[in-house]
């Protein structure tokens, strides 16, 4: 493998639930790579598949799920890999630091213990080689007494101190990745920056790559360096960080960033997206985001867009069939009716 090998290549896959009366496809065919010690940002809605991508990469989801496809790390299939593979890659090879640390943490047991055991799972220590482990961890994450508390309970931490401890329990294996999803929403602002600016120094740190899955965009722009905006299952741009809020190709990331507030010139309502997001189980035919679009015609509705090279950098990609006509637009795209909020990230 070369420094510039991809860490992860996950190709045309696909999660179906199932229903009361059918199986409901969530996933349509994903197609994403990460290289080594790259960070990649994940937007959209809520109910996009943000999450569920790499839940299902990873093996997380629940006997009602039926997956397929393919991914590979370091060009290991890892899809459908048996129980004991996927143990030594998650935690280990793979982390991931969940929005709610207090539904992670185990109540029962103590934060010394919770660590200890990641360092056993995925180092191999034990006894005063894993509680001296745990205490540097604990001291690198900016948890003040280590010692003390590695002695404690999770509900004898705030909220802040928690996310901490998941992000710990994150590095105990030495991973190559670290997936984070919504890492920051249960803290107030200040939490939220600390916490950001210490993953962001231990990636930097450690060589590690980064998938940052958020609903705000600030976040995405100071955090990573390309961004994939999923929209009902599907990604539909793929982008160096700074040309997506520099040269934003698909009406749906026009209409994300439109809905941010500005701090600058007069007070205005915000530019919200019209509707919501379908539900998996009743999509439209053709471009799922017609129904929401002021460019959508009958073409729009006919064909499934495919991801294709918007402007002149091959690495900015998009799925619209009016994206040259987007392209030639330099403001935001209006949206297909009046501002409500009904349409913004939840």
């Amino acid at each position: 493998m070369t420094p510039s090998a991809n860490l992860i290549e996950i190709r045309n896959l696909s999660v179906d639930f199932e229903g009361k009366r059918q199986f409901v496809r969530a996933l349509h065919g994903i197609d994403l790579t990460l290289k080594r010690g790259e960070a990649l940002g994940i937007v959209g809605e809520s109910g996009c598949g943000k999450s569920i991508t790499w839940m299902a990469a990873l093996g997380l989801l629940g006997s009602n799920a039926r997956v397929s496809g393919s991914a590979k790390l370091d060009g290991q299939e890892i899809l459908g890999a048996g129980d004991e593979t996927l143990s030594k890659i998650r935690g280990g090879r793979v982390a991931m630091i969940f929005q709610d640390p207090s539904s992670s943490l185990n109540p029962l047991h103590k934060i010394g213990w919770q660590l200890g055991e990641a360092l056993r799972l995925h180092q191999g220590l034990t006894g005063d080689a894993a509680r001296k482990e745990a205490e540097r961890l604990i001291d690198r994450v900016g948890i003040a007494n280590a010692r003390q508390r590695l002695g404690e309970y999770p509900h004898e931490f705030s909220g802040g101190m928690n996310q901490r401890v998941m992000i710990a329990m994150a590095l105990a294996g030495n991973p190559d990745l670290v997936v984070a999803d919504e890492p920051t929403t249960a803290l107030d602002a200040t939490i939220q920056a600390q916490i950001l600016d210490l993953i962001d120094d231990i990636r930097r740190e450690r060589g590690m790559a980064l998938v940052l899955i958020s609903h705000d965009l600030g976040m995405v722009s100071e955090m990573t360096e390309r961004v994939a905006v999923m929209y009902c299952g599907r990604i539909i741009e793929d982008t160096p960080t700074a040309d997506l809020f520099d040269h934003p190709a698909h009406p749906y990331t026009r209409g994300l960033i439109a809905a941010i507030p500005s701090f600058d010139g007069p007070r205005q309502r915000l530019a919200a997206i019209s509707g919501t997001v379908p539900p998996p189980a009743n999509l439209p035919p053709g471009c799922t985001f017609a129904p929401r679009c002021a460019l959508a015609d009958i073409g729009c509705k006919r064909t499934v867009p495919l991801m294709r090279t918007a402007g002149s950098d091959p690495r900015h990609r998009a799925a619209c069939e009016k994206l040259d006509a987007v392209l030639q637009t330099v403001t935001p795209m209006p949206m297909a009716a009046q501002p409500s909020t009904a349409g913004m990230m939840q």
